[in-house]
């Protein structure tokens, strides 16, 4: 099988490279230091169409497919997860959720906004004391007439702060009931929605990640994605686009981490040669290449079959396994051949090594994904 790259995706790739190298690549460790959501950052990103990569141009979007997304998220994620992150979850999750589910006067009213980065979006599923166990969750909506009143809390969600606009997974049912949970638009600024703590993170920290409180927030019966009972079923297929968005993550990461373990191998020197002239070195960069180059295919191939309109469910947690799994043996060679300076924020190898961890776990971690890959294969 080969995967031909698009003159779309050498475009995307070639303008992702060099807003990179503008735009993010300066100020990244401030940001990292600091963990700054920059905002002004995605809306820029906006600008470019890279918010809005899989909505439809006549909804404000590039109209792009999943080859294109991939390639983007990937490219962003070579310089920095962080930003990559934040983009895959925009656009994949809460975007991706409208555009999937959403009413045709849903689309009209959010999409465009989100296309253009005009709002941030986020994406509410996780609980406190739930993670992956989605069908206990707490937070709760109880209809009252025209409005649905919602209770409770949610957590580790992207742009919970910063974010205009969100999808929320709620309980409207029996707790474990998979069709008990329905999925709500929620905007900033309605009375009882508010962000809670933020997170103080390993990695990912220019990606902001906060709570989201409901304390009798009420929304308008219009707000409702689909009909009562959906949520839990819609959240699900989201997830599969959003398994995919976490692979191309991975990808940028690896890809990164293994671009400046090169580059450092051929710089410096030991006993008048190049360490990459080292068998130990050279067969470390071997074995990163390969599992980049396995990582890609199944990325792709996942990206292929998602534009197809073919069930993904299979072969999306098989990419967001395997990528993210080899961003971390990626990272932690990258780490190994730079040596003691690997070790120090001098250097890119930390930040990448720090990053790649959450890969495992964002959209459940890898012991989930091959849940789900064995029953798809145990059918």
């Amino acid at each position: 099988m080969e995967l031909r790259t698009t003159e779309s995706q050498r475009m995307i790739a070639d303008m992702v490279r060099d807003f990179s190298a503008k735009h993010i690549k300066p100020s990244m460790r401030q940001w990292d230091e600091s963990q700054e959501f920059p905002i002004e950052v995605f809306k820029k990103l906006g600008g470019l169409g890279l918010m809005g990569v899989l909505v439809p141009a006549e909804y404000g979007g590039s109209g792009f497919g999943y080859l294109e997304y991939v390639t983007a998220i990937a490219e962003i994620s070579r310089t920095d997860g962080s930003i990559g992150l934040s983009v895959a979850a925009h656009n994949s999750l809460c975007t991706g959720h409208i555009l999937q589910f959403g009413s045709e006067e849903q689309k009209q009213k959010y999409l465009p906004k989100l296309a253009t980065a005009e709002w941030i979006g986020a994406w509410g599923l996780t609980e406190p004391n739930t993670g992956s166990d989605a069908g206990n969750m707490r937070t709760v909506a109880v209809q009252d007439g025209e409005e649905w009143v919602l209770n409770g809390a949610k957590n580790f969600i992207t742009h919970g702060k910063s974010g205009n606009v969100a999808v929320v997974i709620v309980r409207t049912g029996e707790v474990g009931d998979s069709h008990g949970m329905s999925a709500f638009i929620v905007e900033k600024g309605t009375p009882g929605f508010s962000a809670g703590r933020k997170e103080d993170k390993l990695g990912m920290r220019a990606s902001e990640t906060t709570e989201l409180i409901f304390q009798d927030c009420r929304v308008h019966k219009s707000q409702l994605i689909g009909n009562v009972g959906e949520g839990f079923v819609q959240a699900m297929k989201v997830l599969d686009g959003g398994r995919i968005s976490i692979a191309a993550l991975s990808l940028g990461i690896a890809q990164g981490a293994f671009d400046a373990a090169l580059a450092y191998s051929q710089e410096r020197s030991q006993f008048g040669k190049p360490i990459s002239s080292f068998q130990g070195i050279a067969f470390k960069l071997a074995d990163m290449a390969t599992e980049i180059e396995a990582a890609a295919l199944l990325t792709y191939q996942a990206a292929d079959r998602k534009n197809r309109g073919l069930d993904v469910n299979k072969e999306s947690a098989m990419a967001k396994y395997f990528a993210s799994e080899v961003a971390v043996r990626v990272a932690n060679e990258a780490v190994q051949i730079f040596g003691g300076y690997g070790f120090t924020k001098d250097y890119p190898a930390e930040k990448y090594y720090r990053d790649a961890k959450l890969c495992t776990i964002g959209e459940g971690t890898s012991e989930i994904q091959k849940l789900v890959i064995s029953r798809a294969i145990l059918k």
